[in-house]
């Protein structure tokens, strides 16, 4: 028996000990703060930030190395050489942070020795990185506002008030423009919002945002540009605009909690009124002028369907031009969603209408009327429902749609500009054909009398 038992157990313990300890002694153990706590940057703007780290176990060779999260939302290096202090105890440094794109990320410290990397101790630094406010986008805003305001002139002077009277006497298509606008597309965008972004609250609400927003000014433009009943559509849009004064909030704060239980949702009253006020004043001018300066109002008419065209391709250009960032937010779900909301109020609006036995005109209006959303009280509602950067990022729904809306307009607008073409090709030709044999035969009756001179 060992003279030493029981206790050469713990000797042999110690023995094993011993390298386990040596090995831990030389593995950095370091703890990094960082100054400030968090950072919030503009995209394409620069942070520093100082980094001070302590600990043991640092050798002249070890590296201390930056790294983010999401490198594609923001990126860090040193932006100085680390002073280190005599025994490696102590480190100071500034690291630079650009903000590339919108979101929320960390950022932390490693140390790395040879290819070992060692994690170092610390609280993560957040990373916010929002979109700045710019000129352009105040540009885009006036310069579409002051368009807006002269086409409803232009509307205006070409509505026919005593067929708006006869709309409301009769309200058949604003009652079913309604039905569509404040029942349907809600209903329709909150259970797409559950297939198309299941795991996304924050999308749910982008979606359900713009489902719960009135037309926009875009649907009377696109009504006269393809021929539907102006009239009707001036007065839905007036009407339906109006009565998103109860029903935004009605629906907001029934289905909207339940997307997003934490949402601090404000209902843009004064936006709404604004809306308003742009849409019936314009049109009051427009009125005005048929009554006391005829000529005016007749040749604002004759310059309605161009001013119209140029606006929208303006609009659509401008937009994109303005909001190339976001493209870098689609994917197959925000396409999805920004064709679902319009394409399917199009095709509910067109076909209950033409249940009701409305006409094709009417049909068309009340098929635009309900498709098309005023995406800017969507995007002001996501502004103050939701924190930066998801605040931005949540607007990708509603310029999605804005972007998908005009695309089966435009597709119906080639198709009646090539079938007109066709059909003048036809009637030019049969004029032509109608001509020609009068034409043949008093050819003939010369000729025969002059044979009878002969």
């Amino acid at each position: 028996m060992c003279p030493l038992w029981p206790l050469h157990l713990i000797i042999l313990y110690l023995l094993a000990l011993g390298p386990l300890w040596v090995l831990c002694q030389s593995v950095p153990n370091l703890i990094a703060s960082f100054d400030p706590k968090e950072i919030q940057l503009n995209m394409g703007e620069t942070a520093f930030v100082r980094v001070n780290i302590t600990g043991t176990g640092y050798l002249p060779n070890d590296e201390i190395i930056t790294k983010v999260g999401e490198e594609h939302i923001a990126s860090a290096k040193w932006n100085s050489t680390p002073l280190v202090t005599e025994g490696g105890k102590f480190f100071s440094g500034l690291v630079k942070v650009n903000g590339n794109f919108l979101g929320r990320t960390e950022f932390v410290i490693e140390a790395k020795r040879d290819k070992e990397v060692f994690t170092v101790t610390n609280g993560t630094l957040p990373v916010i990185v929002v979109r700045p406010s710019r000129l352009i986008d105040k540009l885009f805003t006036s310069s579409v506002a002051t368009f807006v305001t002269l086409i409803f002139i232009n509307f205006g002077c070409a509505m026919h008030w005593p067929t708006v009277k006869e709309v409301i006497i009769k309200p058949v298509g604003p009652i079913i423009g309604m039905c569509g606008q404040f029942l349907f597309m809600p209903l329709i965008s909150f259970g797409l919002s559950y297939v198309i972004f299941p795991n996304s609250a924050a999308m749910r609400l982008g979606m359900f945002c713009t489902g719960v927003s009135p037309a926009g000014g875009a649907s009377n433009i696109w009504t006269f540009i393809l021929g539907g009943n102006l009239n009707l559509s001036l007065a839905m849009t007036s009407i339906c605009t109006l009565a998103s004064f109860a029903f935004m909030p009605a629906w907001l704060f029934s289905l909207g909690q339940i997307v997003f239980n934490n949402a601090n949702i404000v209902v843009p009253y004064k936006h709404i009124a604004y809306f308003v006020a742009c849409l019936i004043a314009p049109l009051a001018i427009g009125l005005s002028m048929q009554k006391f300066t005829p000529r005016i109002a007749a040749f604002m008419v004759r310059i309605l369907k161009g001013f119209s065209t140029t606006l929208l391709l303006f609009v659509i250009v401008f937009a994109i031009i303005t909001n190339l960032y976001i493209f870098e937010l689609f994917t197959w779900q925000i396409i999805v969603a920004g064709m679902g909301i319009p394409w399917l109020g199009y095709a509910a609006g067109y076909l209950v209408a033409v249940a009701c036995k409305q006409s094709h005109p009417d049909a068309l209006a009340i098929s635009i009327e309900t498709g098309i959303q005023n995406t800017g009280i969507a995007i002001f509602l996501l502004r103050y429902a939701l924190p930066q950067p998801e605040a931005d990022l949540t607007t990708v729904v509603p310029v999605a749609v804005a972007i998908m809306t005009p695309i089966p307009m435009t597709i119906i607008y080639i198709y009646q500009k090539i079938r007109g073409c066709f059909r003048r090709r036809i009637e030019h030709k049969k004029i032509v054909e109608d001509i020609a044999p009068v034409s043949e035969g008093a050819s003939t009756g010369v000729d025969g009398a002059t044979d009878d001179a002969k």
